[in-house]
């Protein structure tokens, strides 16, 4: 299939805008319980802030296919942008990542999703829209060899029964699920077609329990219990603590990479892991191949701002593995 692309990415494309807040304009509230956390700042008044930095063409699934074309595979993205200055921006740093255009939709009177990201320390909390925006799959024959689906907005139901139905009718393109807040909160049950279709599903250890509703502490057991509700391979991350890839029949622990110094900001780590293991698969690699890659680029994007910039070529990735300390590599689960 001489014409058929390797990466097709689905969903909402945004542009943020990061704000560096100033550490004695802000402060953060942990509770001992949960260790969840709030930022605060004065309410009622005027708050001094250090810089911003917009970022063009970004978003769950953008984001994993600029990683796609900068590891060397033919890559391109399905969303929708508005008919602006910031729909154009978008489209302009797409192309200058490889990333094909020819199925992004343009709209007049709706705006390009504008998100506005506030910096602290080296979390970002983000003030997200997702304008309504009319979904369509206007993908040609052969489909890709892997279709990357991640964050769409609420009004999208429908859009998910109809990428089920294309994967049903072409066999050559395998899924790659990586849930957004709005397709996990839809459920499993009501996702269950595009479960079905999945091949390879990622989420962490606190969506997995989400989804699963369960309590369960253990990672591994957690990626097996996945697996009943359709996907062939399951990767979970757990922060800092590494990740767990599970095939079927054999689970894997992967370490994360060491950083060369603190992270600058995460965005975006999350899609540079999924979309790099699925490029690693597309390229030949087996699981427990691609799971020593996807640390890698996460490592590298949360030494820059924004989602994109760390992101790697494939030389400078194998470069990276080659370097690896000793104990970073992929340890067999009994």
């Amino acid at each position: 299939m001489e014409n058929q692309l390797d990466f097709v990415g689905i969903g909402d494309t945004v542009v943020d805008a990061f704000i560096q807040l100033r550490q004695d304009q802000a402060h953060t509230n942990c509770r001992v319980d949960t260790n969840a956390c709030e930022i605060c700042m004065d309410f009622g008044t005027k708050i001094p802030y250090d810089s911003v930095e917009v970022v063009y063409a970004v978003g769950n699934s953008a984001n994993a296919c600029v990683s796609a074309s900068r590891l060397g595979l033919k890559s391109a993205l399905i969303t929708n942008l508005g008919k602006d200055d910031d729909g154009e921006k978008c489209l302009e740093s797409l192309k200058k990542d490889g990333v094909g255009t020819q199925y992004i939709k343009q709209y007049e009177g709706i705006k390009t999703n504008y998100h506005y990201v506030l910096r602290y320390d080296s979390e970002r909390t983000i003030l997200i829209k997702h304008e309504d925006f009319p979904y369509t799959l206007p993908l040609d024959t052969p489909g890709p060899r892997w279709l990357y689906l991640s964050s769409l907005n609420e009004q999208s139901l429908p859009y998910h029964h109809e990428i089920a139905t294309y994967l049903a009718a072409h066999p050559e393109t395998k899924l790659a699920f990586q849930p957004g807040t709005f397709q996990i909160k839809l459920g499993a049950e009501t996702l269950k077609d595009l479960y079905a279709h999945t091949e390879v599903f990622f989420c962490n250890v606190e969506e997995a329990r989400l989804i699963l509703n369960t309590e369960e502490p253990e990672p591994k057991k957690l990626a097996k219990m996945m697996t009943t509700l359709g996907p062939k391979i399951i990767v979970i991350t757990d922060g800092p603590k590494g990740a767990y890839v599970y095939d079927g029949s054999d689970a894997w622990y992967m370490p994360v990479y060491p950083d060369p110094q603190a992270p600058v900001d995460r965005t975006g780590a999350g899609d540079s892991f999924a979309s790099t293991f699925i490029s690693a698969l597309a390229l030949g690699k087996t699981p427990s191949e691609a799971i020593t890659w996807a640390p890698i680029n996460s490592m590298s994007v949360v030494q820059k701002i924004g989602a994109q910039a760390g992101l790697l070529s494939r030389e400078a990735l194998e470069k990276f593995l080659a370097e690896a300390p000793a104990d970073y590599k992929a340890v067999k689960l009994d």
